[in-house]
């Protein structure tokens, strides 16, 4: 998505051989116009994938050389990414979380880091240079729908190992196995139905958006908005079936050697992330009843 804003020289050094991966997360900071570029001063945090990055990424207001901020034309502040090699960057081990641990979402910083204007872009506003297909769309967008994908896996997982246990687990005082529980027929009934709509809801949903925007080269706000609803419904329906499916295996699920309680764990922090907040219901809501939305910022 960053390349899309870079001089084609600079997204080959960056993105190039032998191995270019971009990480980075949010953070307080600021970048002081210099000659030639900026002076980056900041710490970061949530950088997932920065144990393989060869890039790390941030993005800060811009300052004037007298330290005073740069602002749009609305008195909005003016903000750019800015990148350089990881190697730059004092990393801190502080992923020490109950899920999502394998993503190694650590804390970077620099200080006083000189960062060439070649290195800096904007994001998702009319200085891209490329016309594909992938970069009309925002990378708030492809960051829900991405959320909602790691979520729907989690969830379908689960739902499976718990089929497979339900054939033969018999629990403590039963007549019989799982399966033959009305109240897990019903349970495991509902939860395919909860996945399966959640996954045609959103997969269906962006393929038409996906064919319209190729059609009309821009995506409008009410894509954006059925983009919103469809991840973030399927982000929480996915909560609810791996829920089901965790309290119905009982016991089971509490070991590490089971297909349970890491799922468990890693689907409650899918949910606790940005892209499955539930006020992105209030926001598309709003803008359903005609309503001025309080977040479009996040679409």
């Amino acid at each position: 998505m960053t390349a899309a804003y870079l001089e084609p020289e600079a997204a080959c050094e960056i993105f190039g051989e032998p191995r270019g991966i971009l990480a980075w997360g949010p953070g307080p900071g600021s970048a002081r116009l210099v000659e030639g570029g900026y002076r980056v001063s900041a710490s970061w945090s949530f950088a997932s994938g920065s144990h393989n990055a060869t890039w790390l990424g941030c993005h800060v207001p811009i300052v004037e050389a007298d330290g005073t901020p740069r602002l749009h034309p609305d008195s909005s502040p003016v903000v750019r990414t800015m990148l350089f090699p990881k190697s730059s960057a004092k990393m801190t081990d502080i992923w020490h979380v109950i899920g999502l641990k394998g993503t190694g979402s650590d804390r970077f910083s620099v200080e006083d880091l000189f960062v060439p204007q070649r290195h800096s872009a904007t994001r998702d506003d009319d200085t891209r240079r490329e016309p594909g297909l992938l970069y009309r769309f925002s990378s708030l967008q492809l960051y829900a729908a991405g959320f909602a994908g790691v979520a729907m896996g989690i969830a379908r997982s689960t739902l499976d190992a718990f089929v497979t246990l339900a054939r033969d687990k018999v629990p403590f005082r039963s007549g019989g196995a799982l399966r033959d529980n009305n109240l897990i027929q019903s349970q495991v009934a509902q939860a395919e139905a909860r996945l399966s709509a959640a996954r045609a809801f959103l997969l269906g949903s962006l393929e038409e958006i996906t064919a319209k925007v190729a059609r009309d080269g821009h995506i409008t706000l009410d894509q954006r908005m059925t983009v919103r609803l469809a991840s973030t419904f399927a982000i929480n329906q996915s909560v609810q079936v791996v829920d089901t499916a965790y309290h119905a295996a009982g016991s089971t699920a509490i070991f590490n050697e089971n297909p349970f309680e890491r799922r468990f764990r890693d689907i409650h922090t899918v949910s606790q992330q940005l892209q499955g907040r539930q006020e992105h219901f209030e926001t598309v809501g709003q803008y359903l009843l005609g309503l001025d939305p309080d977040n479009l910022m996040w679409l």
